[in-house]
């Protein structure tokens, strides 16, 4: 099986068997999915949680799509919004898009599809613009989840991979302990909480002890 990217989605989708269909594929893949079932629940989560990507319905009970995103972007939220929609009319895909959506995707579609706009999107959040990530002699393959080091494929721990992605993507940037810990988390997964250490301890020993630096009392950094 093949994995994507490791990053952090609020799925918000009122058919039931829709949301286990889209949390089960982008878990598959090695996402962390949370789900809402309207609007409402939606923007709440939106709001007091930190997601790497939305994925929105337009038509939702209590709070339709339009009025989520617009409450978001009115806030401040740069989050990536792909919008799910069997309404495919020009007039509603330009509402959308105008209203801070950043991709709009036609129901039925295929979950191919679906996951490579994800990353597409996580993509362009990151400013990366391939599926490669290249730190000096270190190679990130973020289709594939592989690594390699001066050429050499190297093995990492799935939990280590979600790590290295994740600072990875966020290179020049100090990401602390508890950013990263809730971005790789599930809802109910608490073995990340007094690990990350060690975690990390690991991927230095099999990619460099320099590739990571650690800011005390900040939290982890992979620099520019």
């Amino acid at each position: 099986m093949g994995y994507d990217s490791t990053v952090r989605v609020l799925i918000v989708e009122d058919e039931p068997k829709s949301a286990a269909y889209l949390r089960k594929g982008l878990c598959e893949h090695g996402y962390v999915a949370d789900l809402a079932g309207n609007g409402e629940d939606g923007l709440y989560l939106a709001r007091n949680s930190e997601y790497d990507l939305l994925i929105l319905d337009v038509m939702l009970p209590q709070r339709d799509g339009w009025s989520v995103i617009s409450e978001l972007r009115r806030a401040g939220s740069e989050t990536p919004v792909l919008f799910l929609t069997a309404r495919d009319s020009v007039p509603d895909r330009v509402k959308g898009l105008d209203l801070g959506a950043d991709d709009y995707l036609i129901k039925p579609f295929d979950l191919a599809e679906l996951l490579a706009r994800v990353r597409a999107l996580i993509r362009r959040a990151a400013g990366v613009a391939t599926n490669a990530v290249e730190i000096d002699d270190v190679s990130i393959d973020l289709r594939s989840r592989t690594v390699t080091w001066a050429g050499t494929a190297i093995p990492l721990t799935a939990t280590e991979y979600r790590i290295l992605e994740y600072l990875a993507l966020h290179r020049g940037r100090v990401v602390s302990r508890t950013e990263l810990y809730e971005h790789l988390r599930g809802e109910n997964d608490d073995t990340l909480s007094n690990v990350m250490d060690v975690h990390v301890a690991g991927i230095r020993r099999k990619l460099g002890p320099d590739l990571i630096s650690t800011k005390r009392g900040h939290g982890y950094c992979i620099e520019d």
